[in-house]
């Protein structure tokens, strides 16, 4: 009788051992890949929602209107035809000279053609949330047709995590890095997000080189900031207002014993977002329980849960609010954790 010699099986073998590897290296990316995001609507799916906008925006309780313009430009002075009665943050009442200055030396109001021309936009908010730290993120975050980041979030030494693209960063003067240059691209939009009359007084000394004045901040802003004009934006007091109003439903007039509060950079530009985009999917959002003051609360330096103590935010409620967004479909978590 013939004997199979231990050559024979191994060549038997082989073709199942080629299938079996054949298939871990199919499978292995796909659970990595859930492991952040349901694949069934992942960026190469995504763009299918754009064509009916799929969600059910009334049992949200807020319109969105993708025809308002993002940022201020220099001719609504000239023709609105309703002046604002609200003063900064959720209005340019008694702002106005302050913004004729800064717009008539930035005097570009555009999102880059090549983005506002898109038929879908897909869009990510990268938070600047404990949460994204080593998640491996970066690359999938860059492949957005638009990236917005938030206040002076680092970028290098962290794109493995957060990506490296940056389309448009929205700040205030406390939050503004020294040099924009060092964590954006050369063609990110700097979108000043103006809070107080002191906002619109610090770029309008930024962009005329005049005396910089110190009262009004609750943070010293950088006293030089080195950035190109035609890339500068001052964002429309309106969207702070819908954020405010309508997604939080946040009362605009306090008693005066009591502390105010507002949207926070981060659901602003969520909301943002979902004005402008298609598809808006977020990542790096979502606080520790306040109970651990020690947790860190950024993907870097070293906060603690501690500085948020007197903040004038209501970061629960905003958390709510996002839960609600996500369980509507308006928005979709990267993080697996979130």
């Amino acid at each position: 009788m013939f004997q199979k010699t231990p050559k024979t099986w191994c060549l038997r073998l082989l073709p199942v051992l080629l299938f079996f590897i054949a298939l871990v290296i199919y499978h292995c990316p796909y659970v990595i890949l859930r492991r952040y995001i349901d694949t069934s609507k992942f960026l190469n799916s995504s763009k299918s929602l754009c064509g009916g906008r799929l969600i059910q925006w009334e049992s949200l309780n807020f319109n969105i209107n993708r025809t308002k313009q993002l940022f201020l430009k220099l001719e609504d002075f000239f023709w609105r035809e309703h002046v604002s009665k609200l003063a900064l943050p959720y209005g340019i009442k008694g702002s106005e000279p302050l913004l004729l200055k800064v717009l008539a030396v930035t005097a570009n109001y555009q999102v880059p053609a090549d983005i506002d021309n898109l038929e879908c936009r897909t869009c990510v908010v990268i938070g600047n949330g404990f949460s994204i730290k080593n998640s491996s993120l970066g690359r999938m975050i860059n492949t957005y047709d638009v990236v917005i980041r938030l206040n002076d979030a680092p970028v290098r030494g962290y794109e493995n995590d957060v990506g490296s693209k940056t389309t448009m960063r929205f700040f205030y003067p406390e939050s503004a890095s020294s040099d924009p240059r060092l964590h954006n691209e050369p063609d990110t939009l700097m979108v000043l997000v103006p809070f107080k009359q002191q906002d619109l007084q610090w770029l309008k000394e930024i962009l005329y080189n005049e005396k910089r004045g110190r009262k009004g901040f609750w943070k010293p802003p950088p006293q030089i900031w080195v950035a190109d004009v035609n890339k500068i934006r001052v964002l429309d007091p309106h969207f702070l207002w819908q954020t405010a109003n309508r997604l939080l439903q946040i009362p605009l007039r306090h008693r005066s014993k009591q502390k105010s509060v507002h949207p926070t950079t981060g659901i602003l530009a969520v909301f943002v977002a979902l004005n402008y985009c298609d598809v808006v999917h977020i990542a790096g959002f979502g606080y520790p329980n306040s109970r651990t003051i020690g947790q860190p609360i950024h993907y870097y330096g070293n906060d603690t849960m501690k500085s948020m103590k007197n903040s004038y935010h209501d970061l629960k409620h905003e958390a709510e609010t996002l839960k609600r967004l996500k369980d509507s479909g308006a928005v979709m978590y990267l993080n697996s954790d979130s």
